[in-house]
Formats: C-alpha cells, sequence, structure tokens
C-alpha cells in the first residue's frame, strides 16, 4: 500500500509463538483463513514439498517471516522494549525505547501478546475474567465445575494429608472456590510449547533446572500414587501433548490435569514491570524443566513412562541460542482492550453478527484452567472451558479501535476488545495474522484520507480487504474457494 514501515521487536526473534513452538496449528477450520496468512502457510508448503504446512518445525516458520520481511524490504529493530509514549491530544506522536531509540510515526499497532503499548497510551482494558453478567454470557468467570484436564482421581490437597494446618501442597494455591460465574482477575495458565524429538542425531538431553527438588513436585507424586490405588493405567500421554510436526520432531503442549501449563502463576504477568516478567518465564521455565525431569526419573513415576521420558529430548537445531528451549514464552491471554465494540460469546454463537467484518474466527470457546485450588480437601484446577463455537463468525473492526478520545492513530489486533472467553476462540495464530492485515490496510487508508483510525471508510477497508484476499463472511455453501 505504499506506506513506509518498521518493525519494533522487543525480543531477538521474529514470529511470535508461531516461530517458537507452536507448529501445530490451532485453527477450527482452514478455509475461514486467507489474505497474507494464507500465503504464510503456503510458503511454509513449499519448503515441505507440499501445497500448504499446518505443522511446521520453528525454525521454518522464522525463516519465512525473515523472507517475507525482506522481500518488503521493511527493517526490524530487535530487542527494543517499549519505555514511554508521548502523545499530543489523543494521538501518539512517539514512542521510546529503553535504550534511547525513539520511533515517530502517523500511525501505531500494538501486535504484541501484552499490549504494552495500548497501556502506556492510555486505552482501557482488562485482566482476568469478567462475570458472565457483564455481558450477558455463560462461560465467562469462576467455573463451578471442571470436568477437563482435571485430576483424574481425587489428591489430598495439604502437606500432611488430612492436615488442614499443615498447609497446601507446592503448585496449589490458598482461596475459596468462588461465585460461579463471578468475574476474577485470574488469567489462564500460560507455558512453553516444546519442540521434542527422539532422533538420536538431534536428540539434546533435557536438565533438571537449578536446585531442582522433587519435593516441588509432590502433588504429581501422589498423583501417580492415587491412579495406582484406583488402578488407572496412564500413558506418558496423559502428561503431555505429543503432536508430530514433523516425522520426528513435536510440538508438546498441554494436556491432562498436571501438565506443562503453570497453573495460578500467570496472574500478574499483564501488568507486570520487566522484572516480573522476567522473573515469571525464568520460574515458568524451571517448572517446565523440573517436571520432565521429575517424569524421566521419580521412582513413583511407572516404569513405562519413566523410559519413555527419557528416549526424548530437545532438539538441537532448534531455539539455538536458548539452549534448545522456546524463546516465546506462550501468552494465551493477558491486556484485552475495552472499545465501543467488545466481542463476546454471543459473537462466538452468532447471536450478535459483526456487520465490519476483518476477518473470521472458527475455533472452540476455549480457556486452559486458571486456578488449582483446594476443594473439599482435595486438589481441583478450575477454568477450563472447551465449548463450541457455531460456523466460522465476524471479527468487528471496531474491536481492534480503541475509543476515539483515547488514541486516534493506534491499532490493537491482538489484545483486541474481546471478553475472557470469545478471546479463547479468537486468539489463534493464523487469526492474529488475519487481524494484522486488516489493521495494517485500515492504518494505511487513515494516513491516505488523514483521518482517525475510527474515521476509516469501512466500505473501502472492506473493498481492500477482499481485494488481499481475506475472508470476510462464512458462506456455507461456497466456504472461500480458498483451498483450491
Amino acid at each position: 500500500m505504499d506506506e513506509r514501515v518498521v518493525v519494533i521487536e522487543p525480543g531477538k526473534h521474529l514470529g511470535g509463538m508461531t516461530a517458537s513452538g507452536l507448529g501445530w496449528t490451532d485453527i477450527g477450520n482452514k478455509d475461514a483463513i486467507g489474505g497474507l496468512s494464507r500465503e504464510f502457510y503456503r510458503q511454509l508448503g513449499k519448503h515441505y514439498g507440499k501445497f500448504e504446512a499446518w505443522t511446521f518445525e520453528p525454525h521454518v516458520a522464522e525463516q519465512e517471516f525473515v523472507a517475507m520481511l525482506a522481500e518488503s524490504k521493511t527493517p526490524v529493530y530487535f530487542q527494543q522494549k517499549l519505555d514511554a509514549v508521548k502523545k499530543v491530544g489523543a494521538r501518539i506522536s512517539e514512542i521510546i525505547t529503553e535504550d534511547g531509540s525513539v520511533f515517530r510515526a502517523k500511525m501505531f499497532i500494538d501486535a504484541t501478546y501484552e499490549g504494552d503499548l495500548m497501556a502506556k497510551a492510555g486505552v482501557s482494558y482488562f485482566v482476568g475474567r469478567e462475570a458472565n453478567s457483564t455481558y450477558g454470557e455463560t462461560l465467562n468467570g469462576i467455573r463451578h465445575a471442571t470436568p477437563k484436564n482435571q485430576l483424574l482421581v481425587p489428591v489430598d490437597a495439604f502437606v500432611i494429608a488430612g492436615d488442614t494446618n499443615s498447609g497446601l501442597l507446592p503448585l496449589v494455591q490458598a482461596g475459596e472456590l468462588g461465585i460461579s460465574g463471578g468475574g476474577d482477575k485470574c488469567v489462564q495458565a500460560y507455558n512453553y510449547r516444546l519442540c521434542l524429538t527422539k532422533n538420536p542425531a538431534n536428540r539434546k538431553p533435557i536438565e533438571p533446572p537449578p536446585n531442582y527438588d522433587p519435593k516441588q513436585y509432590e502433588l504429581l507424586g501422589r498423583y501417580f500414587d492415587a491412579l495406582a490405588a484406583a488402578g488407572k493405567t496412564v500413558t506418558l500421554r496423559n502428561f503431555i501433548k505429543l503432536d508430530m510436526v514433523t516425522r520426528d520432531k513435536t510440538d508438546s503442549n498441554n494436556s491432562g490435569g498436571f501438565s506443562t501449563d503453570f497453573i495460578g502463576m500467570s496472574n500478574d504477568y499483564p501488568d507486570g514491570d520487566e522484572a516480573t516478567r522476567k522473573k515469571f518465564q525464568a520460574d515458568c521455565l524451571n517448572y517446565t524443566k523440573g517436571f520432565l525431569t521429575y517424569l524421566a526419573t521419580s521412582p513413583r513415576v511407572p516404569p513405562s513412562i519413566r523410559k519413555e521420558m527419557q528416549e526424548w529430548g530437545l532438539c538441537r537445531n532448534e531455539f539455538q541460542d536458548t539452549d534448545g528451549w522456546p524463546n516465546q514464552l506462550y501468552v494465551r491471554e493477558a491486556r484485552r482492550m475495552i472499545s465501543d465494540y467488545v466481542m463476546t460469546e454471543k459473537n462466538c454463537r452468532q447471536d450478535l453478527v459483526a456487520v465490519d467484518s476483518i476477518g473470521l474466527a472458527a475455533y472452540s470457546m476455549d480457556s486452559h484452567n486458571c486456578r488449582r485450588i483446594a476443594r473439599n480437601g482435595k486438589v481441583e484446577n478450575e477454568g477450563d472451558v472447551q465449548a463450541p463455537s457455531t460456523s466460522p463468525y465476524p471479527i468487528s473492526y471496531r474491536s481492534i479501535v480503541p475509543r476515539a478520545e483515547q488514541c486516534e492513530n493506534l491499532l490493537i489486533p491482538v489484545c483486541l476488545a474481546a471478553s475472557h472467553i470469545a478471546y479463547g476462540s479468537i486468539r489463534m495464530e493464523p487469526v492474529f495474522m488475519t487481524m494484522g492485515q486488516a489493521a495494517a490496510t485500515a492504518a494505511a487508508l487513515a494516513i491516505d484520507e488523514k483521518v482517525s483510525v475510527q474515521k476509516v471508510d469501512y466500505p473501502k477497508l472492506r473493498d481492500c480487504l477482499i481485494a488481499g484476499k481475506q475472508v470476510l463472511e462464512w458462506k456455507t455453501n461456497s466456504p472461500a474457494n480458498i483451498s483450491k
């Protein structure tokens, strides 16, 4: 669109989670994805000798992002953490990063998982779970019952079994269940999406964390004890997903009641300062290392699981500057903007349909667990939701645009305005790419027309998005013809 663009990246790598272990692409219906997002997966397909590739290796994804930016001659400034935002009225005039660099532009896009630019620009946002009553929903807030990704058998929650005065086990949080459907400040669990292999030529041993203490995993030990006492047979896949993205590499994610999710620990991350976030990242990584070490070494783990875990390792040719561990924490949700249009469960069910579509979401309404608490003396995970949406549904342009009085030249395609449960459906990487393209197109139109992002002419934006091969509406009989 003939605009000059720079990308400012807080870390050392491009691509976010798509290039940091999430190689098993989450998407409810691939035909809902078009535009540059679809182009990306087709370019990956060329690498693997396929038409499209929706499963892939992290380093291959990053190489493709690098190639796309090189083709468009877009400069990237790495290791640029945001320090300050200057505004003139309701417009951002410049942003300053921690090393003193100053970036001035007519338009800004906050495409981060955390939404730091959004927050520093004075845009309203929410962290946590709204009450069901806030937007007239049924799946938001505290869950009275959490049947999935739950411990399969009862496990005592206290250091000394049955003694409430002995304190809670490590990895169990204090607090009562609360009112079903009530709001709170809890954030669904983060983790690292691991790329593992059994290939001896590429396998790197999984080392324990510093000062590894099996006692920190007493809950997991008791869980194995209780499973054995109940006569339940489990495998490694009850504790970690091992989705194969190539013949010998995985995208390994959380699975079950005790897994890679660092449950109940994410709440301070979204609004946390740099020190808070770095500590969490380190704590989460050490938790993961300890968890995998426990599975491979503890005598309380069934021998078959121990043996298989010992066969898996990190990949020597992935994440080489972070010792084989992903360089990006999986921030499933952080801040979410509050704007004039908030996407909710009603959109996911198509009880309410946005008339200013910039793309489609298609995944189920999904939340990982938010807490692990004691309930009636037993350990219980709380917060997991897995509820189907209807067919692919439109995302409103207004949901990526702040209120006009707060900021006129900022678009927010990732920390968009959505309730916790609607965000759980929208928050998939191909959809983030779709909204990124829409945000950039709107920014270019706003510059050309000399208007605020709120006053971009939607019919013109729609025409540009369609020309860019975006899928803006779902037609049951002829979805998109995009797979042909």
